[in-house]
């Protein structure tokens, strides 16, 4: 049974003898600390005796961070990752650069430090999609860097009733172009040389698509914008809307893509699922939401972070110094499961 204290520790190690013990600070996320131990094989065994007690604390908080292994390279992660994770998730269509360290660890993502990254549900817009993630601080930068979480149930309960009764009847809508000169190639995206082989895929999980040019694939999704978590029963809001919204861009930059692409042609752009543009204000109250609960903690060396994907939403601070930050992704749950309020689709509306 998962044991809840109000202070750090229960034990000197800050770990009670019959569980975990869950240090809750405003502003943070869940911490459980963990005891020392000499090899990541014996913090590998501490893990896996204790997944349900984590797990449990995951589903109650959305994220769980565990501090205080020896997580000190991709290996180490990888037995960390396999101690709490039954069945890896696959990364699907694509759209932020990672490197590849093998056995289904990446760097959390490669884009420029100076640039934060809002909140956002990992593949939201995908028919099935990890249900946990796993990151891991190998490296912690020097200012920054944080890795935000915010309950996605808190942020559904903060939007306008109407707004939310417009999001689930309708859904959201995702249009990509994917090029060589913005966003990300679809061979890359797809993990196909052959248009074929992209042209199956949408074919396959519903999505609309058309070449603009044998180097510009534009696409089409359809997706519900709020689900049920499988487990808990709960309703979280879910979905790259404003993460991808043209208003979410800098000013100076949405205007450079605009000129270059035309305002069909940026990398991402999102609608209601009726093909309705949000006013900017609308756009703005999904914005201040994520904000009004977002938490953050500082990496230190070593850390883990659990996150449910459906429960919680992540993010990115802009950063200093060196910042080696792993991902692992999991428990891959399908769309269907999720009692989605709108049917996926390719031809959304006619768009």
């Amino acid at each position: 049974m998962t044991t809840f204290a109000p202070n750090p520790a229960t034990t000197e190690d800050g770990v009670s003898a019959d569980g975990i013990t869950v240090v809750r600070e405003p502003g943070k996320p869940a911490l459980v600390r963990v005891p020392r131990h000499a090899t990541m094989a014996e913090a590998a065994a501490w893990l896996t005796a204790r997944r349900a007690d984590i797990q449990a604390e995951l589903h109650r908080s959305g994220a769980v961070m565990l501090r205080g292994l020896p997580v000190t390279d991709a290996a180490a992660f990888a037995e960390a990752r396999d101690a709490l994770i039954a069945t890896r998730a696959g990364y699907k269509e694509k759209a932020t650069p990672r490197t590849d360290f093998g056995e289904g660890v990446f760097s959390s993502t490669d884009l420029p430090a100076i640039q934060p990254i809002r909140l956002h549900n990992e593949n939201s817009y995908t028919l099935d999609f990890p249900g946990v993630l796993l990151f891991g601080c190998v490296t912690a930068p020097e200012t920054g860097g944080a890795t935000t979480v915010g309950d996605m149930r808190r942020a559904l309960a903060l939007l306008p009733d109407e707004l939310v009764a417009r999001f689930a009847e309708a859904g959201w809508l995702l249009v990509r172009n994917y090029s060589d000169l913005a966003g990300m190639p679809w061979r890359k995206a797809f993990s196909s040389e052959d248009p074929a082989g992209a042209e199956e895929y949408c074919d396959e999980h519903a999505i609309g698509y058309e070449w603009l040019d044998e180097d510009t694939l534009r696409t089409r999704q359809l997706r519900s914008a709020i689900i049920t978590h499988p487990v808990t029963g709960e309703r979280a809001w879910f979905n790259h809307f404003a993460f991808w919204n043209a208003r979410g861009l800098d000013e100076d930059v949405r205007e450079v893509l605009t000129e270059t692409f035309g305002a069909d042609g940026l990398p991402f752009d999102t609608r209601l699922g009726d093909g309705t543009a949000l006013t900017d204000a609308e756009v703005d109250t999904i914005i201040d939401a994520y904000q009004a609960v977002t938490v953050r903690e500082t990496w230190q060396d070593g850390d883990l972070m659990l996150v449910d994907n459906i429960l919680c939403a992540h993010g990115r601070e802009a950063y200093t110094g060196a910042r080696k930050i792993l991902v692992a992704m999991g428990e891959p749950v399908p769309l269907a499961d999720c009692a989605p309020t709108v049917a996926p689709s390719a031809t959304p509306y006619g768009m």
